[in-house]
Protein backbone atom coordinates (compact mmCIF):
# COMPACT_ATOMS: atom_id res chain seq x y z
CA UNK A 1 0.00 0.00 0.00
CA UNK A 2 1.29 4.09 -1.08
CA UNK A 3 0.97 6.81 0.94
CA UNK A 4 -1.35 7.84 -1.56
CA UNK A 5 -3.33 5.02 -1.09
CA UNK A 6 -3.41 5.08 2.27
CA UNK A 7 -4.24 8.98 2.40
CA UNK A 8 -7.54 8.34 0.09
CA UNK A 9 -8.67 5.45 2.52
CA UNK A 10 -8.01 7.47 5.61
CA UNK A 11 -10.14 10.50 4.45
CA UNK A 12 -12.85 8.22 3.11
CA UNK A 13 -12.94 6.59 6.38
CA UNK A 14 -12.63 10.27 8.30
CA UNK A 15 -15.75 11.83 6.46
CA UNK A 16 -17.91 8.88 6.13
CA UNK A 17 -17.68 7.43 9.66
CA UNK A 18 -19.80 9.21 11.49
CA UNK A 19 -22.28 10.14 8.48
CA UNK A 20 -25.42 8.04 8.19
CA UNK A 21 -23.87 6.76 4.86
CA UNK A 22 -22.19 4.01 5.48
CA UNK A 23 -18.35 4.04 5.64
CA UNK A 24 -18.21 -0.07 3.99
CA UNK A 25 -19.67 1.29 1.05
CA UNK A 26 -17.60 3.61 0.34
CA UNK A 27 -14.18 1.79 1.06
CA UNK A 28 -15.85 -0.83 -1.26
CA UNK A 29 -15.84 1.71 -3.88
CA UNK A 30 -12.37 3.25 -3.02
CA UNK A 31 -10.91 0.27 -2.32
CA UNK A 32 -11.93 -1.12 -6.24
CA UNK A 33 -11.47 1.72 -8.01
CA UNK A 34 -7.35 2.18 -7.30
CA UNK A 35 -6.94 -1.63 -7.41
CA UNK A 36 -5.41 -2.00 -4.16
CA UNK A 37 -4.28 -5.53 -3.30
CA UNK A 38 -6.34 -7.25 -0.66
CA UNK A 39 -3.50 -8.21 1.67
CA UNK A 40 -3.67 -8.88 5.10
CA UNK A 41 -2.15 -5.73 6.19
CA UNK A 42 -4.62 -3.64 4.04
CA UNK A 43 -7.77 -5.19 6.08
CA UNK A 44 -5.79 -4.60 9.35
CA UNK A 45 -5.00 -1.04 7.67
CA UNK A 46 -8.61 -0.47 7.37
CA UNK A 47 -9.33 -1.62 10.99
CA UNK A 48 -6.66 0.24 12.49
CA UNK A 49 -7.70 3.88 11.27
CA UNK A 50 -10.62 3.66 12.91
CA UNK A 51 -8.93 4.48 16.38
CA UNK A 52 -7.56 7.82 14.81
CA UNK A 53 -11.73 8.46 14.48
CA UNK A 54 -12.41 7.27 17.46
CA UNK A 55 -9.74 9.84 18.90
CA UNK A 56 -11.63 12.48 17.22
CA UNK A 57 -14.77 12.02 19.11
CA UNK A 58 -12.85 11.94 23.05
CA UNK A 59 -10.93 15.47 21.79
CA UNK A 60 -14.01 17.53 20.26
CA UNK A 61 -16.26 16.15 23.41
CA UNK A 62 -13.58 15.93 26.09
CA UNK A 63 -15.16 17.72 28.65
CA UNK A 64 -18.35 15.18 28.04
CA UNK A 65 -16.06 12.18 29.03
CA UNK A 66 -14.93 13.41 32.36
CA UNK A 67 -18.56 14.67 33.34
CA UNK A 68 -19.64 11.72 35.40
CA UNK A 69 -19.52 7.83 36.12
CA UNK A 70 -23.33 8.13 34.98
CA UNK A 71 -22.08 9.02 31.38
CA UNK A 72 -19.69 5.73 31.69
CA UNK A 73 -22.76 3.88 32.70
CA UNK A 74 -25.21 4.62 29.65
CA UNK A 75 -22.77 4.04 27.10
CA UNK A 76 -22.04 0.76 28.98
CA UNK A 77 -25.97 -0.26 28.77
CA UNK A 78 -26.09 0.98 25.33
CA UNK A 79 -22.83 -0.88 24.21
CA UNK A 80 -23.81 -4.44 26.01
CA UNK A 81 -26.74 -5.71 23.16
CA UNK A 82 -24.11 -5.26 20.10
CA UNK A 83 -20.97 -6.86 22.02
CA UNK A 84 -23.82 -10.07 23.39
CA UNK A 85 -24.85 -10.54 19.35
CA UNK A 86 -21.36 -9.75 17.89
CA UNK A 87 -20.09 -12.17 20.50
CA UNK A 88 -22.61 -15.04 19.43
CA UNK A 89 -23.22 -14.28 15.98
CA UNK A 90 -19.65 -12.97 14.97
CA UNK A 91 -19.11 -16.10 12.29
CA UNK A 92 -22.01 -14.77 10.18
CA UNK A 93 -21.74 -11.45 10.77
CA UNK A 94 -18.35 -11.81 8.71
CA UNK A 95 -19.88 -13.56 6.16
CA UNK A 96 -22.33 -10.89 5.28
CA UNK A 97 -19.39 -8.93 5.17
CA UNK A 98 -18.05 -10.49 2.29
CA UNK A 99 -21.27 -10.20 0.37
CA UNK A 100 -21.36 -6.65 -1.69
CA UNK A 101 -24.96 -7.25 -2.70
CA UNK A 102 -26.22 -6.89 0.81
CA UNK A 103 -23.84 -4.23 1.63
CA UNK A 104 -25.41 -1.87 -2.08
CA UNK A 105 -29.16 -3.19 -1.22
CA UNK A 106 -28.74 -2.08 2.75
CA UNK A 107 -27.10 1.22 1.30
CA UNK A 108 -30.39 1.54 -0.86
CA UNK A 109 -33.05 0.77 1.46
CA UNK A 110 -31.56 2.44 4.08
CA UNK A 111 -31.41 5.71 2.05
CA UNK A 112 -34.82 5.35 1.57
CA UNK A 113 -36.34 4.96 4.99
CA UNK A 114 -33.50 8.31 5.74
CA UNK A 115 -35.81 10.13 3.28
CA UNK A 116 -38.72 10.10 5.53
CA UNK A 117 -37.00 9.85 8.89
CA UNK A 118 -37.43 13.87 9.50
CA UNK A 119 -41.68 12.94 9.59
CA UNK A 120 -41.43 9.86 11.39
CA UNK A 121 -39.83 11.65 14.23
CA UNK A 122 -40.42 15.53 14.28
CA UNK A 123 -37.56 16.87 15.89
CA UNK A 124 -38.39 17.45 19.78
CA UNK A 125 -36.31 19.40 22.62
CA UNK A 126 -35.08 16.80 24.96
CA UNK A 127 -31.80 16.92 25.29
CA UNK A 128 -31.74 13.84 28.21
CA UNK A 129 -30.53 10.63 27.65
CA UNK A 130 -31.77 8.09 30.22
CA UNK A 131 -31.01 4.56 30.85
CA UNK A 132 -34.04 3.63 29.30
CA UNK A 133 -33.39 5.42 25.81
CA UNK A 134 -29.60 4.42 25.93
CA UNK A 135 -30.76 0.57 25.84
CA UNK A 136 -33.25 1.12 23.03
CA UNK A 137 -30.30 2.86 20.72
CA UNK A 138 -28.24 -0.19 21.60
CA UNK A 139 -30.75 -2.28 20.27
CA UNK A 140 -30.55 0.07 17.18
CA UNK A 141 -27.17 -0.04 17.13
CA UNK A 142 -27.02 -4.24 16.27
CA UNK A 143 -29.10 -3.95 12.94
CA UNK A 144 -25.82 -2.10 11.69
CA UNK A 145 -24.14 -5.21 12.05
CA UNK A 146 -25.82 -5.66 8.96
CA UNK A 147 -23.07 -4.13 6.63
CA UNK A 148 -24.55 -1.08 4.56
CA UNK A 149 -27.01 0.06 6.99
CA UNK A 150 -24.49 2.61 8.76
CA UNK A 151 -23.81 2.41 12.90
CA UNK A 152 -24.65 5.98 12.67
CA UNK A 153 -27.58 6.11 10.71
CA UNK A 154 -29.34 3.31 13.36
CA UNK A 155 -28.06 4.66 16.61
CA UNK A 156 -29.27 8.92 15.59
CA UNK A 157 -32.31 7.29 14.04
CA UNK A 158 -33.08 5.08 17.65
CA UNK A 159 -32.46 8.16 19.25
CA UNK A 160 -34.67 10.04 17.71
CA UNK A 161 -37.08 7.43 18.27
CA UNK A 162 -36.81 7.48 21.85
CA UNK A 163 -37.72 11.32 21.41
CA UNK A 164 -34.33 12.63 21.42
CA UNK A 165 -33.87 16.18 19.71
CA UNK A 166 -31.63 15.38 16.17
CA UNK A 167 -28.47 17.06 18.01
CA UNK A 168 -28.20 14.84 21.21
CA UNK A 169 -28.96 11.97 19.19
CA UNK A 170 -26.05 12.21 16.60
CA UNK A 171 -23.68 13.02 19.72
CA UNK A 172 -24.96 10.41 21.56
CA UNK A 173 -24.41 7.91 18.74
CA UNK A 174 -20.69 9.54 18.56
CA UNK A 175 -20.06 8.74 22.42
CA UNK A 176 -21.23 5.14 21.39
CA UNK A 177 -19.26 4.84 18.85
CA UNK A 178 -16.01 4.56 20.94
CA UNK A 179 -16.37 1.84 23.34
CA UNK A 180 -18.20 0.01 20.00
CA UNK A 181 -15.55 0.23 17.34
CA UNK A 182 -12.38 0.15 20.39
CA UNK A 183 -13.85 -3.03 20.96
CA UNK A 184 -14.30 -4.28 17.78
CA UNK A 185 -11.13 -2.78 15.95
CA UNK A 186 -9.11 -3.94 19.30
CA UNK A 187 -10.31 -7.43 18.55
CA UNK A 188 -9.29 -7.54 14.95
CA UNK A 189 -6.16 -5.92 16.21
CA UNK A 190 -5.79 -8.81 18.19
CA UNK A 191 -6.13 -10.97 15.26
CA UNK A 192 -3.52 -9.83 12.99
CA UNK A 193 -0.95 -7.85 15.06
CA UNK A 194 1.50 -9.65 13.43
CA UNK A 195 1.00 -8.29 10.06
CA UNK A 196 2.26 -5.04 12.02
CA UNK A 197 6.17 -4.47 11.08
CA UNK A 198 8.75 -1.68 11.25
CA UNK A 199 7.89 -1.68 7.57
CA UNK A 200 4.54 -0.36 7.23
CA UNK A 201 4.26 1.01 10.80
CA UNK A 202 4.65 4.78 9.28
CA UNK A 203 1.48 4.21 7.34
CA UNK A 204 -0.32 3.13 10.17
CA UNK A 205 0.09 6.21 11.97
CA UNK A 206 -0.10 8.25 8.74
CA UNK A 207 -3.66 6.68 8.41
CA UNK A 208 -4.66 7.05 11.84
CA UNK A 209 -3.56 10.87 11.99
CA UNK A 210 -5.55 11.62 8.68
CA UNK A 211 -8.34 9.72 10.04
CA UNK A 212 -8.25 11.75 13.47
CA UNK A 213 -8.28 15.27 11.07
CA UNK A 214 -10.85 14.94 8.54
CA UNK A 215 -13.22 12.70 11.14
CA UNK A 216 -13.24 16.32 13.12
CA UNK A 217 -14.20 17.75 10.51
CA UNK A 218 -16.52 15.89 9.40
CA UNK A 219 -18.33 15.30 12.94
CA UNK A 220 -18.56 19.28 13.14
CA UNK A 221 -19.76 19.57 9.59
CA UNK A 222 -22.55 16.78 10.11
CA UNK A 223 -23.78 18.07 13.79
CA UNK A 224 -24.37 21.54 11.88
CA UNK A 225 -25.80 20.21 8.88
CA UNK A 226 -28.13 17.90 10.43
CA UNK A 227 -29.81 20.33 12.93
CA UNK A 228 -30.65 22.75 10.23
CA UNK A 229 -31.54 20.07 6.82
CA UNK A 230 -32.49 16.67 8.71
CA UNK A 231 -31.44 13.43 6.89
CA UNK A 232 -33.32 13.80 3.05
CA UNK A 233 -29.86 14.85 1.22
CA UNK A 234 -27.96 11.76 3.38
CA UNK A 235 -30.94 9.20 2.40
CA UNK A 236 -30.70 10.56 -1.59
CA UNK A 237 -27.15 10.05 -1.12
CA UNK A 238 -27.28 6.96 0.03
CA UNK A 239 -30.17 5.76 -2.76
CA UNK A 240 -27.55 6.96 -5.63
CA UNK A 241 -24.94 5.08 -4.14
CA UNK A 242 -26.52 2.04 -3.47
CA UNK A 243 -27.90 2.16 -7.14
CA UNK A 244 -24.25 2.54 -8.47
CA UNK A 245 -23.12 -0.48 -6.82
CA UNK A 246 -25.74 -2.51 -7.76
CA UNK A 247 -24.91 -1.53 -11.60
CA UNK A 248 -21.84 -1.80 -11.45
CA UNK A 249 -22.21 -5.65 -9.73
CA UNK A 250 -25.18 -6.68 -12.44
CA UNK A 251 -22.45 -5.26 -15.15
CA UNK A 252 -20.03 -7.99 -13.64
CA UNK A 253 -17.89 -5.95 -12.15
CA UNK A 254 -16.27 -7.62 -8.94
CA UNK A 255 -15.97 -5.55 -6.20
CA UNK A 256 -14.56 -6.69 -3.18
CA UNK A 257 -14.73 -5.69 0.47
CA UNK A 258 -11.67 -5.30 2.07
Amino acid sequence: MSFLEALILAIVEGITEFLPVSSTGHMIIASAFMGINESSFVKIFEVNIQFGAILSVVVLYWKRFFQSLDFYYKLLVAFIPAAIIGFLLGDFIDSLLENVWVVATSLLIGGIILLFVDKWFQSSNEEKVDYKKALAIGFFQCIAMIPGVSRSAATIIGGMAQGLNRKTAAEFSFFLAVPTMFAASAYKMLKGYKEITTDNLDILLFGNLVAFIVAMLAIKFFISFLTKYGFKVFGWYRIVLGLFLLVLLAMGYELKIM
